[in-house]
């Protein structure tokens, strides 16, 4: 399959938003995890820690964007106003990522543009509120509510800011789901069904109800409540759970000869992607599954392990998780593994569940231009010590090739394999 050129990328996470901000705040090592802000209840323990997106202001967000463009501009004003959160920072994450791919001023055929929206039940805490209000009056709902419920209400919602008229789709693939809807994105325009395809991931805003789920299954960290920057310790000997984080994320791809056609300025690129299932519809991971997904994705990009330089881990802190990713990396890398670093993103910005993918495809893009890898969090005594974990700051690395898993309940197993940009 054909690499696809990375054109654009935008986000709106617990680091801040846009690129730069994510780009800094990895670089630190400073954590966007602290107790919760926006919900108030009752709830407990590690259902207190999350990784908010905090003071989002969506016409200050907008503003921030810089949009030169009038109508996509007055068109998101628009349809985001009343919208709910989800749809919100989705759109600025958008924009930022449609900006700076150059595609405001580009002629692009709209029905040579496609969309994908990574992720399900997006709309939890809206829908929990919206229930709430309805047994105070049922009619009190608002008409809107018919369509904002659905997740595709963000794929209308960004196609028409941006004008898309080609192929278009949600997807979801629990944690996985961002990779997933990259390696859509990666089919279409490789069977020419495209010229530019926007994948964008809205933040997944959970509830009481998931939240407290979530805590009933010892799922959420345990230790060092008091201490959130402290709680999420990916691949560390005190890991035990994830953090919840939030973000909205979109990375622009595009066939890389319409992208070098056009002038545009490469990331980096895309060049390979696997999805495969485990047949298990439990919550519980597979060490044969997760390396299946790698070795498919790498056999896609061409490319053998010793040319990796580096694993974005799906790392969550989870310790049957953590465990079972390290087993599959030493799988396919065997005595290599020694040469290749990893890290986890999620021990600064939490678990992003359906945009966990894209948001560390970002991550991983970012370091990649910086010449840099981030430092894991709260890693002070690894579970394997032939892993080469990066330690507790970031240090100078330049990188060519590297990998991000992402892993999902229902045993969905998903890598892709990102490259530099070739002048």
């Amino acid at each position: 399959m054909s690499p696809t050129a990375i054109t654009g990328m935008g986000i709106v996470c617990s680091l801040g938003q846009g690129v730069d901000a994510l780009t800094e705040g990895l670089r630190a090592g400073r954590s966007g995890i602290g107790f919760r802000s926006r919900i108030a209840s009752s709830l407990a323990g590690g259902a207190r820690i999350g990784a908010e997106i905090r003071g989002f202001s969506f016409e200050a967000a907008l503003e921030q964007c810089k949009v030169r463009v009038e109508p996509p501009r007055a068109r998101a004003l628009k349809l985001g106003r009343r919208a709910p959160f989800t749809v919100q920072t989705a759109l600025v994450a958008t924009l930022e990522a449609w900006a700076h791919a150059g595609l405001e001023t580009a002629s692009v055929a709209p029905e040579r543009v496609g969309l994908v929206v990574a992720g399900s039940n997006l709309t939890q805490e809206y829908v929990f509120r919206m229930h709430e209000a309805y047994g105070r009056d049922p009619t009190f709902i608002n008409p809107r509510f018919a369509l904002q419920f659905l997740d595709t209400f963000h794929l209308g919602v960004l196609s028409e800011v941006l004008g898309a008229q080609g192929e278009g789709c949600t997807v979801g693939g629990a944690s996985a789901s961002g990779n997933v809807a990259l390696a859509r994105a990666h089919q279409l325009l490789a069977l020419g069904l495209c010229d530019v395809c926007v994948v964008a991931a809205p933040p997944a805003e959970l509830s009481i109800l998931e939240l407290q789920a979530l805590a009933n299954t010892s799922a959420l960290c345990k230790d060092f409540v008091e201490e959130p920057s402290r709680t999420c310790r990916p691949f560390d000997r005190r890991h035990n759970g994830f953090v919840p984080g939030e973000a909205a994320a979109c990375v622009v791809l595009e066939r890389e000869e319409f992208a070098r056609q056009r002038g545009a300025v490469i990331q980096g690129r895309l060049l390979g992607a696997a999805v495969q299932l485990d047949g298990n519809a439990s919550s519980d991971p597979s060490a044969a599954g997760e390396a299946r997904a790698i070795r498919g994705a790498l056999r896609q990009a061409g490319l053998e392990p010793r040319a990796i330089d580096y694993i974005n881990a799906h790392g969550s802190a989870s310790p049957l998780g953590d465990r079972t990713e390290v087993e599959a990396i030493k799988s396919v890398w065997g005595e290599e593994v020694a040469k290749v670093d990893i890290n986890s993103t999620k021990g600064l910005v939490g678990h992003c569940l359906s945009a966990a993918g894209l948001v560390e495809v970002i991550a991983t893009v970012s370091q990649m231009r910086h010449g840099f890898v981030h430092p894991n969090a709260n890693l002070e005594e690894p579970i394997d010590g032939q892993c080469l974990f990066v330690g507790g700051s970031a240090r100078r690395r330049e990188l060519r090739h590297a990998v991000s898993n992402s892993f999902g309940f229902g045993g969905i197993n998903s890598c892709v394999v990102v490259g530099e940009a070739r002048t």
